[in-house]
Formats: structure tokens, sequence, C-alpha cells
């Protein structure tokens, strides 16, 4: 698969960015030489591989204690708050 100016465009406007056109070469270039490089490794044979599941064998999580710190007063936090009352920020209802 090959990148071109047209999807470069889409893409670029999914990701609120802008292109412009002397950027677009070298993202056209670097987009297609990774795409290259996804179809080598998909030629690779990997039948009788089991799939990794964690770089290290040791699958152990590693926690930090919740502690609070630098908390910022209500006041401070609701001053930049788009809606809100005196005590909470209002947001738009997301779920019916």
């Amino acid at each position: 698969m090959k990148v071109d100016t047209e999807t470069l465009q889409k893409i670029a406007n999914l990701a609120r960015l802008t292109v412009n056109s002397n950027e677009e070469a070298g993202l056209l270039n670097s987009l297609n030489s990774v795409l290259d490089w996804m179809e080598q490794l998909n030629e690779v044979d990997t039948t009788g591989v089991t799939p990794l599941m964690h770089m290290s064998e040791e699958i152990d999580n590693v926690l930090r204690a919740d502690k609070v710190a630098n908390q910022l007063p209500r006041d401070q936090a609701l001053i930049n708050a788009p809606d809100h009352d005196e005590q909470f920020i209002k947001v738009p209802k997301v779920m019916e």
C-alpha cells in the first residue's frame, strides 16, 4: 500500500494537523517507508511462534501508593472551567 497526497491530507485532517506543501514530500516518504517495512514484516513466517504478552518474563505490576499531594483548591480549579456552579464543574451529558 502506498500513501498518496490525497490520503496524506485525509490523515492530517483526522489528526487535526496542517500539512503545507513543503512538508508533504517528506511525510509521504516517511509514511511509505513505514508501510514498506510493515509489508516486509508480514512476509516473515511466524507459524509456531507464540504471541508475546510482555517484554520481560516477570509480569508483576508495580503500583505506587495512592497519596494525595499538591491539591488544587476548589476556587482555583473552578476559575478556568467554562461552566460551573459554586462546587462543581458542569460538563455536557454524555449518556442518557
